[in-house]
């Protein structure tokens, strides 16, 4: 075998730069503010769930005794109710009372828990909003075929992301599990002794025992919570990131193709010039340098007050001007020291600085007087 045919190549070394590459690169804030708009952010369920929950026993704490003395309110105005609604004759109530009795009930209880679940809401939205900041879309929401693929399905349930979701969830359930057999343990003698307490009694005494196990349970899993963020943070940086070449396709789409910026400038400072270049024939005098510099200068007092500057330009271009300048019997003047002065110091079409005025004047009147004579 020919010693040649042993060499491996790798093929990834010809690979176009970029064209897969790995996303080393933290996202752009276009990209980000892309991903915004698709309702991609870095937000936990987990916490705003942990405050709903927390905020659901703490109002029930402060609100459970009420509730109960409006729910007992509630039932013996109902009790007596459907005591007058019974008829004397065969001691039955219609459908048609019952009916309307039992939706006055529903009412009753919805505006006792009302407050609970208002709260509870509540939190959960401010808790959303605190995370990723209030800005609706309702682009989540569009259908997409991806969503409805059986393929792209299979592939989801068994990624990487729902394994650990999985494992999330396992720890979570075990760790609150654990907290709340911990919390009921130290309460089973009060439980056991729930057979000689009145039903009254029996039942503010579960509700206590619920409420301080759902308070526990809600500020451990509010700490679960915050380790959720921090996790969902971390992991939408990394899905975020970008390759090298996207950050430059990205900056390309922005700013435009440095190349065809390039060109556009071309073009301009060529059409520029052509206007400067037309403008060298109509100038009272050019001062040259004489082979670096070459600016022309005319006064007309319709457009401004002192002399300015219709065209300059150095080294080839300061030829080409005098060449169009002697073309079109324009003096030409050497001063080396106004000539730099006028190139580094006035811009194009501007007037000259006043502390030239008088050197300047005075070339104009040494040629305006050579015309004259002549």
């Amino acid at each position: 075998m020919r010693e040649y045919d042993l060499i491996r190549l790798n093929l990834q070394l010809f690979a176009k730069e970029g064209a897969g590459g790995e996303k080393t690169e933290p996202a752009t804030e276009k990209k980000l503010s892309d991903a915004r708009k698709e309702g991609q952010v870095a937000k936990s369920r987990e916490l705003g769930q942990a405050f709903a929950l927390l905020a659901l026993f703490v109002i029930l704490r402060i609100w459970v005794g009420t509730m109960g003395h409006n729910f007992m309110n509630s039932f013996r105005m109902n009790y007596s109710r459907m005591k007058e609604m019974t008829t004397l004759v065969n001691g039955e109530i219609s459908i048609k009372d019952f009916t309307r009795l039992l939706n006055s009930n529903v009412v009753q209880m919805a505006l006792i828990i009302a407050p609970v679940l208002i709260t509870a809401v509540i939190v959960a939205v401010v808790s959303d909003v605190m995370q990723v900041r209030w800005q609706p879309t309702s682009k989540p929401l569009r259908p997409k075929f991806s969503k409805i693929n059986p393929i792209s399905g299979f592939k989801r349930i068994f990624s990487k992301e729902k394994l650990v979701d999985l494992l999330k969830s396992l720890v979570k359930i075990v760790l609150l599990g654990y907290l709340a057999y911990t919390t009921i343990r130290g309460e089973f003698a009060l439980l056991f002794a729930l057979y000689d307490m009145e039903l009254i009694r029996a039942v503010s005494v579960i509700g206590e025992i619920a409420i301080n196990m759902g308070l526990k349970i809600s500020a451990f899993y509010i700490v679960i919570g915050f380790a959720d963020f921090g996790y969902q943070k971390w992991k939408f940086a990394e899905d975020m990131k970008m390759t090298k070449q996207e950050v430059k396709d990205e900056w390309k789409n922005a700013e435009g193709d440095p190349a065809i910026k390039g060109r556009q400038k071309q073009r301009m400072m060529e059409a520029s010039r052509r206007r400067m270049m037309q403008a060298v024939p109509s100038a009272d005098v050019v001062i040259t340098n004489p082979t670096h510099f070459a600016v022309a200068v005319k006064y007309d007092v319709e457009v401004f007050d002192a002399p300015f500057v219709v065209a300059k330009g150095e080294d080839f271009l300061a030829a080409r001007i005098k060449e169009r300048a002697a073309e079109a019997g324009v003096e030409i003047v050497e001063n080396k020291p106004l000539a730099r002065m006028l190139y580094y110091n006035v811009d194009l079409g501007s007037p000259i600085p006043p502390e030239l005025y008088q050197t300047v004047a005075e070339i104009l009147a040494a040629i305006y007087n050579a015309r004259q004579a002549g």
